[in-house]
């Protein structure tokens, strides 16, 4: 039988964003660990993850987080803490994401508008363009389905909106991937997160067994690697269609994009590629923070239309 979703109490229709709540960290805090963490060198964080010389770019791409085209190998993230895994947190480096309303109707599109709010209360319009876009939405339901990679435009009060469509009742977790800058002018990376509503009944979809090939549309993507926990791994991904491999094209300055979720708490960790391919196929550096299964998203385009495939991968 399903489990019955009821309404977390919103409003009817959208509301003003309320001010951050107690748990807002000091930004202070969060710089500190954005920096321990590049230190470190793995983490779902602001991490580096690919050998020294990749590690080297990066660093110089720290300093300013406007990437172009080409940009070294990196992970995406915020700073919630414990093993650096992001978007487990509303409020982060003293920045709390806001939604207007957390309760969707099923089924039906929607403008989903949110801001991103400092210590003051005050809402963010500035932010950094990063691959092409200054912010990055990724909403999945909590069993890991209903994928989507999203980018939402800015009003000039700093309410973001985009259209969206959940089509099942359950649990979302949306995500807020950006950077800022703090008041001195150094770049923060944040990811935020929130959980929306979509009343009705929750029928829960088992989580795929892990493999190393997907299908999506008409393409087979091949994964090579394994994912080691605590260690740097290469996983690359190969693209075919009947057989043969299609042109890939840059896609927000990449030939590739990868979104990693941990099964249990939805864990964040967003992903980028090595500049050009690597015999044909777009290769990611990535560290799993933790034991357990992770489910895979890698976007990539073929002919102007983006594609998603979808892996399981277990780490031991």
């Amino acid at each position: 039988m399903g489990e019955t979703v009821t309404g977390a109490g919103d409003p009817a229709g959208p509301t003003e964003p309320a001010g951050p709540g107690t748990s807002t960290v000091r930004l202070a805090t969060g710089v500190a660990a954005v920096v321990l963490a590049m230190l470190a060198g793995f983490a779902l964080g602001r991490a580096v993850t690919a050998p020294t010389s990749i590690g080297t770019q990066y660093a110089a791409d720290a300093a300013d987080h406007t990437h172009p085209p080409g940009t070294a190998p990196h992970v995406h993230g915020g700073t919630d803490g414990g093993d650096q895994i992001s978007g487990l947190s509303v409020s982060a480096g003293g920045y709390t994401l806001v939604p207007v309303r957390r309760q969707l109707p099923i089924g039906d599109q929607v403008d989903l508008r949110f801001q991103i709010i400092d210590a003051d209360q005050r809402p963010v319009t500035a932010f950094d363009v990063v691959h092409d876009k200054p912010m990055h939405l990724i909403i999945a339901r909590r069993d890991l389905t209903g994928y989507q990679h999203l980018h939402p435009t800015m009003a000039p009060n700093g309410t973001w909106s985009v259209p969206v469509r959940l089509a099942a009742a359950g649990i979302w977790r949306l995500y807020t991937d950006f950077t800022l800058r703090d008041s001195g002018g150094s770049p923060v990376a944040l990811t935020l997160g929130v959980d929306l509503v979509v009343a009705g009944e929750y029928l829960p979809a088992d989580l795929p067994d892990a493999a190393d090939t997907a299908e999506v549309d008409d393409f087979t993507v091949r994964m090579r690697g394994v994912a080691q926990r605590g260690v740097v791994t290469p996983l690359l991904f190969e693209v075919s269609r009947a057989g043969q491999a299609p042109t890939l094209e840059p896609y927000l300055g990449a030939y590739g994009h990868l979104v990693a979720l941990r099964d249990g708490d939805l864990g964040y960790l967003h992903v980028h590629p090595e500049a050009e391919l690597v015999d044909g196929a777009v290769k990611f550096w990535l560290t799993a923070p933790s034991s357990g299964d992770y489910r895979l998203f890698m976007d990539f385009q073929v002919a102007g239309e983006v594609h998603t495939a979808e892996f399981t991968v277990t780490v031991d």
